[in-house]
Formats: structure tokens, C-alpha cells, sequence
């Protein structure tokens, strides 16, 4: 699987002057991450690939129509023991988790000051 964004979030980073863009990139990194093939969702709160994706897409769409979802909505999804940090830990890809969350953690700083 090729992980396009993922490796492009990872080697270049996020755009600070664009965080919303940033906070994007960072969900679409994730969708990528939860494709990959023979995924494990046993110790997730997702079910399955499908419902983690349509978590993730409902998010995107509510930054893309212009609102910032509550920050404890996508928080909770990189947190450890989250459920996207337990799919990693069971699929092994697990660096590539850690990676994408520290990203997400300087895009949160952006977006929610108080955190």
C-alpha cells in the first residue's frame, strides 16, 4: 500500500500558517494508516475499517464545511489507548502511528491554544 500522504505528513510536517488544511492532512494520514490491508480493529472501539474510516470522514467534513469539530472528537482518536494507537499496536504500524499523533499534537497547539 502506498501511503502517500502519510509519508508526506511525516517528512515534510504540517503547514503552521494553514491548521485547519494541517488538521486535514492529519485525518487523511490516519484513513491511510486504517486501509492498510488485514488491520486488526480487535482492541479499537471500531468494529471494522469502514466505521473508523466514516468516523474519520465525518470530522473531515465538518472542517471542510468550515467548523472545528470539538477537540476531544479527534483528540480522543490519537490519545494513547486511542482507538487509532490500538489498531496500530495490532496491525504494526505502530512507529507510523506515533509519527502522525506527534503531528497532530502540534496542529492541536494551533487550533486549541489552551491545550
Amino acid at each position: 500500500m502506498n501511503l502517500v500522504r502519510t509519508r508526506n505528513l511525516i517528512h515534510k510536517g504540517i503547514n503552521r500558517d494553514a491548521p485547519m488544511e494541517s488538521l486535514i492532512h492529519v485525518l487523511e494520514s490516519a484513513i491511510e494508516l486504517i486501509s492498510i490491508p488485514d488491520n486488526d480493529f480487535l482492541w479499537s472501539s471500531w468494529s471494522n475499517e469502514h466505521e473508523a474510516k466514516q468516523d474519520i470522514i465525518d470530522l473531515i467534513s465538518i472542517i471542510k464545511n468550515g467548523a472545528l469539530p470539538e477537540r476531544v472528537k479527534i483528540a480522543v482518536l490519537f490519545a494513547p489507548t486511542g482507538p487509532l494507537q490500538e489498531v496500530s499496536l495490532c496491525s504494526g504500524w505502530s512507529e507510523a502511528f506515533l509519527n502522525v499523533a506527534d503531528k497532530y499534537d502540534e496542529v492541536e497547539a494551533l487550533l486549541w491554544r489552551d491545550c
